[in-house]
């Protein structure tokens, strides 16, 4: 059972150190209580804790911050206390943070109703909504009797982006924090419930209900459970419910059994986990005096696995993959990543087979095959093809649970090549709409495909494929797949009964990988790999106006032509710096129009490989063009600055070069912060207006002393300057980023057009190209006229 609530905080921690005896001062350890009489179970109480983090606006998965707790074994109850804050300022608005909840995998959520892969199944996450309104701090709690043990995963985030790009340091954005602790309440020496051994035990009071586990064998087909001989003080029959399994999020699939005025009642499950616990839960149904006992016993059904005269075959093809190429081993290389299963596997063939009736299931073996994080190829021993029959099922196993195995995408594709003859195997067979029908699930498979159909076992709801004649190719995409031992199950149907299909069998090629992300997003997405306190896990982060788990969403996307403009807008607006070349070069500012020329190169090459779509050119590195274009741009202000403020060339000179290397050194510590463009622009400002005050005092006049000079000049110049500042800081979002950028280009490279000062007087208009073709007798006749000078 699930249940939310919101008390207090103070309240709400004593009352969970209550509950759970857990002293206060043993915060993020362990204790031991015996509530009863020395019969009675032992509880051990712990609590896990994780560090706050601070949440982000959604736009992709990776902005939500993902926390991983780990649930013991024979745990009876889980509490999750998840406390949110938000800063003091005037930004700090009401908020509402959204929490998901999964087990053995992080949850898959879909924030912004975008569409998922075709061919992807998704199950909705399990989730809580908490609001920051009034106070600074809110908390919640949830509680989970009988979880499941393994791994549980929290997701945390705020609601959607709005879009605009923020400048860094240009304004404070409100902090909104959130922080889950786990308390967990488990059982020493839970009573084990052996195979066909009864087990006698007794509920004492309706408040303490009975804890008991059973360990499910491998190739468990069928698990029977009996209630016996239960009575109320010896005398009637009881009530008493019954609850098998234990809860995992988004999904839970208990099993309940309730036993009123019966003595024995009993509970089937086909397909339970193997290899795992299973817990049972007791409940008495009765009034508060009353004392049930009773009798539980469990049996099981094997489900026996083909024949072990395969095994000889099973050896002689593991030994042709350890030498074949394709593996890229040597011939006595050893075969990494083995599954586990080491049952003999059935013959690969039909006509190896052993009889039917001896066997229900038929495994082909696989290896697993690691090539990166959340990156692993599954290869069939027999295969690729292997076959299907209608008699008994096809069983392959796909070991995930390794525990970094979550983070990735599990891709499953199934290929019908021909059904043939058993007899015959050369002769194909034509059987009117047969089908080999699959079915993807975890923990166990489902062995009775040809009866019911259906894709679920005891406590797991699979993923069904199916493939015909007439559509041939399936493909199942898992999203996260929970950490566990996933079960292919495949079987031969025939709509007008099995034994049409005796004579028949069926070669289905199957491929299974794990990836990082499926397609690797697509052509307008980005897959990353996150991190999370050692756990490695992947998302699509989607350009264009694409969206989506894998960018497969094009509601929003932008068109090619739109893409196109977008470049050539962001690119060739750079060109508007040739005006301001053309004016340096004109005044013999060679310096300043070399920076110019350098800004206007690196820009046009940075946004044509900053492009989201298709339209992209990158002629170096990203890192690269994005930090010169950033150096370039900040450099460029600089420098025209300082060449206003008209001090002494020399000074102007060490002033450029000094500026130019503490600007490179800023930006390589941080280069989107404001005071980067800031900072030395202010100080340049600062330089300027002295050297203005002290033209202005040296000749008693208002300097620039024309007033054809401000009208013309500076005034637009400035204006053009702070209209570009304005742009820049406060009208750019994500939408409209390639034409307001564009703006602030033409505005930049316009202002400083207007701003340069006029030459000196002794120079004359493009001096600098005399000097390309000096000859001896002008060049010395300067050094004559310096040597007069000094």
């Amino acid at each position: 059972m699930v249940r939310t609530a919101g008390p207090a905080l103070g309240l709400l921690l004593l009352r969970l150190l209550q509950l759970l005896s857990l002293p206060a001062a043993a915060a993020g350890g362990s204790s031991s209580s015996r509530p009863g009489g020395p019969g009675d179970l032992l509880y051990i109480s712990e609590y896990f804790s994780q560090s706050a983090q601070k949440l982000s606006f959604y736009s992709w998965y990776g902005n939500a911050k993902l926390f991983r707790f780990q649930v013991p074994e024979d745990t009876v109850l889980l509490r999750w206390l998840l406390q949110a804050s938000k800063g003091k300022g005037p930004e700090c608005t009401s908020m509402a943070i959204t929490i998901h909840f999964r087990y053995g995998a992080p949850p898959v959520i879909n924030p912004l109703g975008t569409q998922f892969p075709s061919n992807a199944t998704v199950r909705p996450s399990y989730n809580l909504t908490m609001t920051l309104s009034i106070t600074l701090q809110n908390s919640t709690f949830m509680n989970i009797t009988t979880p499941a043990a393994g791994d549980w995963f929290i997701a945390a985030h705020l609601p959607q982006a709005a879009g605009k790009i923020e400048v860094k340091g240009f304004s404070t954005p409100c902090t909104y924090i959130f922080q889950p602790d786990m308390f967990v309440l488990r059982l020493v020496d839970i009573p084990v419930l052996e195979p066909d051994t009864p087990l006698q035990q007794t509920i004492a009071s309706p408040a303490r209900p009975l804890h008991v586990k059973v360990f499910i064998p491998e190739y468990t087909a069928m698990m029977q459970f009996t209630l016996r001989s239960c009575v109320v003080n010896s005398t009637k029959a009881c009530a008493i419910r019954v609850v098998l399994g234990s809860i995992m999020l988004p999904q839970s699939f208990q099993k309940t059994l309730s036993c009123k005025e019966t003595v024995d009642c009993s509970l089937v499950l086909h397909s339970p986990p193997w290899e795992k616990w299973l817990q049972i839960m007791a409940e008495n149904l009765g009034t508060d005096n009353a004392s049930v006992s009773f009798e539980m016993i469990a049996s099981f059904t094997a489900c026996k696995p083909g024949s072990t005269n395969s095994f000889l075959n099973f050896y002689n093809s593991l030994n042709q993959s350890q030498s074949t190429p394709a593996l890229g081993r040597g011939p006595n290389a050893s075969t990494p990543g083995m599954m586990r299963n080491t049952t003999p596997p059935a013959v690969g063939a039909a006509n190896n087979a052993s009889d039917p009736g001896t066997f229900c299931l038929q495994n082909q073996p696989v290896i697993r095959e690691d090539l990166d994080v959340a990156s692993v190829r599954f290869r069939v021993i027999n295969g690729p093809s292997i076959p299907v029959h209608s008699e008994f099922p096809t069983l392959l196993l796909f070991n995930l649970n390794t525990g970094m195995d979550s983070g990735g995408t599990l891709v499953v594709n199934l290929l019908l090549n021909e059904i043939l003859c058993v007899l015959f195997p050369q002769t194909s067979l034509s059987i009117g709409n047969a089908s080999v029908f699959a079915c993807m699930s975890a923990a166990s498979p489902v062995l009775t495909l040809n009866i019911t159909q259906n894709c679920s076992t005891a406590f797991f709801q699979g993923y069904p494929l199916n493939v015909t004649a007439s559509s041939t190719e399936a493909t199942l995409i898992i999203p996260y797949p929970e950490t566990d031992n996933w079960f292919l199950s495949l079987q031969l149907i025939c709509p007008r009964g099995q034994g049409a299909c005796k004579k028949a069998k069926a070669n289905v090629t199957v491929s299974t990988y794990l990836t990082p992300c499926f397609d690797d997003c697509g052509t307008y997405g980005q897959c990353s790999l996150l991190r999370r306190h050692g756990y490695l896990y992947a998302g699509c982060s989607c350009k264009a106006g694409w969206g989506g788990w894998s960018c497969t969403d094009n509601t929003k996307a932008q068109s090619v032509g739109l893409q196109n403009l977008a470049t050539l807008l962001l690119t060739l607006s750079n060109l508007m710096f040739l005006p301001a070349i053309a004016v340096a070069l004109y005044r013999y500012y060679l310096v300043e129009a070399s920076v110019y020329s350098y800004t206007m190169f690196f820009s046009t090459f940075y946004h044509a490989c900053d492009q989201p779509g298709v339209a992209v050119m990158c002629i170096m590195d990203y890192d690269t063009l994005q930090y010169c274009d950033f150096l370039g741009s900040v450099v460029a202000i600089w420098v025209t600055i300082l060449c206003m403020a008209r001090v002494k060339k020399i000074l102007k000179y060490v002033l450029f070069v000094l500026g130019t290397l503490l600007i490179a050194v800023s930006l390589q510590l941080d280069r989107r912060g404001i005071w980067n463009m800031m900072g030395p622009c202010l100080f340049a400002l600062i330089v300027m207006i002295m050297a203005w005050v002290y033209h202005g005092v040296k000749r008693r006049h208002c300097y620039p002393t024309s007033w054809k000079r401000w009208v013309f000049y500076l005034i637009p110049g400035i204006t053009l300057a702070f209209i570009a500042i304005s742009v820049y800081a406060f009208m750019e979002t994500n939408d409209n980023y390639y034409y307001t950028h564009s703006i602030w280009h033409i505005l930049v490279a316009s202002s400083v057009a207007f701003l340069l000062p006029p030459r000196d007087k002794h120079k004359k208009p493009w001096a600098w190209s005399q000097k390309l073709i000096c000859r001896y007798e002008i060049c010395r006749n300067d050094r004559e006229e310096l040597y007069a000078v000094t």
